[in-house]
Order: C-alpha cells, then structure tokens, then sequence
C-alpha cells in the first residue's frame, strides 16, 4: 500500500509539472499574438488601407504520458483554466465615393483656396494705386505751383541770356538762378506752347513769383523799361558810395539814398554774398556797409531804374569778378572776402599806377605780420580822410568808429573799406609781394613812388620828395600865370 501511495504522488507531481508548462507555453503564445495584433493595427493606420485580419489558435503541443500499469487508480485529473484569447480585430470598411463627387469637392476646394489667396494681392495692388496717386497728386501740385509762381518769392533777379540761347540752356539758367524748381517742367511746358520761342540776349529781370507763360514772353519780347532813355555812367577805380549814389542821382538813375539804401541790404543771392560775415562787425559803419563792392566799371542803366535793378546790375559785376582761382588764394592766404576788399581799398588808394600796386600790397603785408616795425598800424592817410568822411555824415558821433577806421590810432585793417577798388588792386594783394620796405612816398605830381626799409631812409625821402613838389607847385603856379596874362594881353 505504501508503494502504491508513493507511486501515486510521483504521477501527480509529473501531471502537475506538465499542466504548469502548457499554461506557460499558452501564454507565451497569447502575448506573442496580441503583440502581432498591435503592430499590424499601427501599419494599417500608417497606409490607411483597410486589411481584414484572421486569428489563429494556437494549440500547444501535447506532452508524451508515460505509460502505467492498469491496475494503477489514476487520481481525477484537475480542472484547467484557459485564457480567453481576444477575437479578431476587424477594420471597418472605409466608404467608397464616386469619382465626379470626389472632382466636385477638389474643384470647391481650390475655389476657396483662390478666394482666401486673392485678397493679400488686391490689398497690396490698392495700397499701390493709392500710394502711386498720391505721389502724382503731389507732383501735379508741385509743377503747377512752380508754373504759376505760387507762394515764391516777389525779388527780381537778374539774368544774362546768351545769344542763340535753347530751350533747355533757358531752363537750366533760370533753375541756377532760382526763378524756377524743375528745368524738365519748363521744358515740357514749353512744348505743350506749340511756339517757336525766340530768346532776345542780354540782360533781364525775372522774378520766381512769375508764371512760366510770364516769364517767356520777358525773355522773348523788348521789356518797357528797355524802351526808356539809356543812361550810361562810369565808375572809376577808389570811387566810395556817396560818389556813386550823387553819381546816379544826378543821371536821373535813381535817387541817392534809394540807392544806399538797397545797395547796403544786399541779399540778392550772388555766389559772392556767401562768403560776407554773418555776424556784422558792431564798428562798422552801417551807412557803408557795403562799400568796397561796387566795382568800378562802366554801366547801362536807364531813367527812373528801379533802384533794386541798379543794384543786381552792380552786384553781378562783382560776383563776375570773384572767380573761382581769386577765392581760392584768398583762403590760402587765410583771408575772408571783407578783408581782401578792404585790404585792396587801401592799396588803391595809396598808389596811382598798376606797376606799383604789388609793391605797396607788400609793404602793408609787412605791417601787418611784422608788427615790431611800426606796432601793426598800417598808419594810412586815406584811412584818416574816411574816418573824417564817415564822421560827417554821422547823426550821432561814434567816436569808437571813426578810430576803428583810423589806422593812425587803431591796428589791422579797419572794420570795411574805404571806398571801391578795381580788379588790379585785388591781386595786387593776392600775389603778396616779397619785399622787405617798409615805407613808401609817392610824388603827387609825377605820381613816381619811392619805397624805404627803415624809418629814417624813409625821412629822408620824404623830405626829398616834399621839396620836389614844392618846386613842382610852383612851376606849376608860375606856367598859370604866365597864361593868365598872356590872355590879358591878347584881349
């Protein structure tokens, strides 16, 4: 009995054995196929195709049992628990659509697309027209402001109109002067005229305030003023504005203290102008302001001439003058316009003749940097006679300014000049002359000029030349009288 009872629980532990490695092979192979399950679900998503999936069960395979006697009374086999294995996924089947609803929809698509992408476009193509219309306005304004002289300027100008003169050389005159904003516009203007225009050369006076229309038939027929009597009037050489202004009047130009007056106000916009001192010298006299910018010459003007017209006339003589070489050595020699001028107004006045200009210019330059020679006074007589001539027609003495004027009491130049010089002296004192005198006397007589290096050689000719001119007035006086009576006898 008792080996039966071990037999009996040998065959037990085998059966047990065996149950537990089919349960285990049973999952080995459920997980394996859910496993499976999952990843062909993941590739049917990724190709979206529909793919109808069979399941396979899987039966483990069956331990071989070992044989026992008959007589053996096997123990009642226990229950066994299978896991369920989970049904099949099934993929539902996408629904099919015909092809012209499928061509219906992709046409309604692209339709929306092409509304939804039109509009960026017409936005900015509105943006555009507007922006394109506003300039245009803007352009159409400016040209017809500058057509008609809006909101310019009333101050005439003169302008010099070449002979044979062209359209488009008119235009771009009248644009360096300032009359007109676009050379292209009066150009095109001209054209819409549909006239052959004429340009008559020589002077003319035109405002910016005038309208195109205006401004060609100035240019193209004989003025008013053109008709009235000629007057021609001469300036010479250290001529001052009191002279010129008497000068005018008396030729019936204009009145004497018209002219002063706008000659001293200046800003006509000559290239010149911009380079006068912003700021005036307070020691300046303001009655003369602008004396030393008449340039001696020989001018055209006509009865009763707006005094504004004389001056431009003046004024652009001058600025012809101020060439680009004479400006530029001006700067080297670390000059502003206002002293070059007054500097030259000097010099013309101490020397007579072109040959001694150079070497008098050179004798004030050695003043003025060798200042141990004469204490940087110039020491002048002409600028003592202006200082006298300033004073009288002083409402007020200023005493202050006479000195300034004064380079007998004051050193340097004076504040302006002292009266107009012509274009020799202005070399004259441009070229600076290397000398080393530092005095000179002129014979007012035989107007023969000596010059001197020291003090007391200066002495000596001075008093040489005073006795020749003694000798000279009385010759002179002598030659009269003889005439005198000579004409006495004779009647």
């Amino acid at each position: 009995m008792a080996d039966n009872k071990n037999t009996d629980d040998v065959i037990n532990d085998i059966l047990n054995q065996l149950d537990q490695a089919k349960k285990a092979v049973e999952a080995e192979a459920a997980q394996k196929q859910s496993e499976d399950i999952k990843e062909e679900i993941k590739e049917e998503t990724k190709q979206d195709i529909p793919v109808k999936k069979t399941v396979s069960h899987v039966k483990a395979p069956e331990m071989p049992v070992r044989n026992v006697p008959t007589e053996r009374k096997q123990a009642p086999e226990p229950q066994r628990t299978e896991r369920p294995v989970p049904p099949p996924v099934m993929q539902e089947a996408v629904p099919q659509r015909n092809s012209a609803a499928i061509k219906r929809n992709n046409a309604h698509h692209k339709k929306k697309k092409k509304k939804r992408s039109r509009l960026p476009g017409v936005l900015i193509l509105t943006v555009f027209i507007f922006a394109v219309s506003i300039c245009l306005s803007l352009v159409i304004i400016a040209f017809g402001r500058d057509m008609f002289g809006i909101g310019k300027s009333d101050n005439t100008k003169l302008i010099i109109v070449p002979e044979n003169a062209t359209t488009k050389e008119i235009s771009e005159l009248l644009y360096d002067e300032g009359i007109i904003n676009s050379p292209k516009c009066f150009q095109l203007f001209t054209k819409f005229r549909k006239t052959t225009d004429v340009y008559l050369a020589g002077e003319h006076f035109v405002s910016p305030s005038m309208a195109y229309e205006t401004i060609i038939k100035r240019l193209t027929s004989v003025e008013k003023d053109a008709k009235k009597e000629a007057v021609s009037v001469t300036f010479t050489e250290g001529i001052t504005l009191y002279d010129a202004a008497d000068m005018l009047e008396e030729e019936g130009v204009c009145k004497a203290d018209d002219f002063l007056f706008n000659f001293n106000a200046a800003g006509y916009s000559f290239r010149f102008e911009n380079y006068l001192p912003k700021e005036p010298d307070p020691l300046k006299f303001t009655e003369t302001r602008m004396e030393g910018y008449l340039f001696p010459d020989t001018y055209t003007f006509t009865k009763d001439m707006d005094p504004e017209q004389v001056c431009q006339k003046i004024y652009y003589n001058f600025n012809e003058k101020m060439t680009d070489e004479r400006l530029e050595k001006m700067s080297k020699l670390n000059l502003t316009l206002d002293k070059l001028i007054t500097f030259a107004s000097i010099v013309q006045k101490e020397t007579y003749n072109q040959e001694d200009m150079n070497h008098v210019a050179g004798v004030f330059w050695n003043r003025l940097e060798k200042t141990e020679e004469t204490a940087g006074k110039l020491q002048s007589d002409p600028t003592t006679n202006y200082s006298e001539l300033i004073r009288s027609h002083m409402e007020v003495i200023n005493k202050d300014i006479v000195k300034a004027y004064d380079t007998y009491q004051s050193e340097g130049l004076p504040p302006g000049a002292i009266c107009n010089p012509g274009i020799e002296a202005i070399d004259a004192v441009l070229e600076k002359m290397k000398t080393d005198d530092f005095y000179f006397i002129a014979n007012i007589y035989t107007r023969v000029t000596y010059f001197s290096v020291t003090y007391d050689e200066h002495l000596q000719k001075q008093a040489q030349v005073q006795a020749d001119q003694e000798a000279e007035k009385e010759r002179r006086e002598a030659e009269a009288a003889a005439a005198a009576a000579a004409e006495e006898n004779y009647e």
